[in-house]
């Protein structure tokens, strides 16, 4: 079976907008959902406390008992958190938008490294330039794709040390500002945490930490939701996808993917609403119902690769300080128009 040697171009903008407009247009009242959920913070102060007390479970146990309540348990934890920063870089929690800033970094603590001000930069242009090389961090690099290509063991390697790859990723993004005193208070709080952790409790409970948030991201069932949601794995002119299956229970509905793009100013809560008052426009959308089979998937078939995404050359109208708002900015009355 012949490799594939690189990405798929696509001529047209990326989807998300123009059906934004059109779900508006034949649903006005979906624009109900769009607010902020200030009680997301305590989900995130449960998730924190939650790791802390495991990492002090943990800290006299074996090597073996810390990577199975690092799989079993932490990397859900971790991968929650992750799904918090998220809510916090789109300012979902609240109506200031330092406030946002600082929950993010809280949910950030037991992760270890400091990530969260850096992926609201990046995030936010992933959804105003999707697709576009330069300014969009969920694309791998070209000698990534090249590297891993198709085999299992690359690909295993690859979610292994997902974190790894994607700082690569940060030089090409050379148009995005990536250092500021935020960035300087993330580390200095990330510095502060991890040393009382280590301080307080030991080295394993370190150890904890760092291996729920690389499985969280990584080796894990968990990691296919990166796969899941822009890899082709069923159309080669369908570039994002969902995900309805029972764990997103747990991961606050990250799963409904193509909701969120198309409406990132609805808080996660409120995203299975979109789908169910617009169902013509989901229901026959391609869609994965097992993060597990999607894992086991993308590791064996051999058709799917890191170039198995869509990239486009045209940039658009799309201005580079745009902030991911479509739904919250757009005008009913406007006509669908490809941006």
């Amino acid at each position: 079976m012949a490799k594939k040697t690189d990405f798929t171009y696509s001529e047209y903008s990326e989807p998300h907008r123009i059906r934004t407009k059109q779900i508006l247009k034949q649903y006005p009242h979906i624009r109900g959902l769009i607010g902020k959920d200030p009680t997301t913070i305590f989900a995130i102060i449960g998730l924190v406390l939650f790791q802390v007390a495991m990492a002090w479970v943990v800290r006299d146990q074996s090597w073996w008992i810390i990577i199975g309540a690092a799989y079993l348990l932490g990397a859900f934890a971790d991968h929650a958190l992750f799904v918090m920063i998220h809510e916090c870089a789109h300012k979902l929690l609240f109506k200031n938008a330092n406030a946002n800033r600082w929950a993010g970094m809280f949910a950030n603590m037991p992760q270890i490294f400091p990530s969260s001000v850096s992926f609201e930069r990046y995030h936010i242009k992933h959804h105003s330039f999707q697709g576009i090389h330069e300014l969009d961090a969920d694309l791998p690099n070209r000698w990534e794709a090249k590297m891993i290509n198709n085999s299992f063991l690359g690909k295993a390697i690859w979610l292994l040390f997902f974190p790894v790859f994607q700082l690569f990723r940060l030089s090409r993004l050379r148009e995005i500002q990536n250092f500021d005193w935020w960035i300087v208070a993330n580390v200095a709080i990330q510095v502060a945490f991890t040393t009382a952790i280590w301080y307080f409790m030991g080295w394993a409970a370190v150890g904890y930490l760092f291996l729920s948030f690389m499985f969280s991201v990584g080796l894990h069932p968990l990691g296919a939701r990166w796969i899941q949601e822009h890899y082709l794995t069923h159309s080669a002119d369908q570039e994002t996808y969902s995900y309805y299956g029972k764990l997103n229970t747990v991961a606050f509905n990250v799963g409904f993917h193509n909701e969120h793009h198309d409406f990132p100013s609805i808080p996660w809560n409120k995203l299975p609403a979109i789908k169910k008052a617009a169902p013509e426009y989901y229901d026959t959308l391609h869609y994965h119902k097992s993060w597990t089979m999607l894992f086991l998937r993308f590791l064996f078939d051999r058709e799917i690769s890191l170039f198995n995404r869509i990239l486009r050359k045209d940039r658009g109208r799309v201005p580079l300080k745009d902030v991911a708002k479509p739904d919250a900015e757009m005008k009913i009355e406007e006509q669908p128009t490809a941006v």
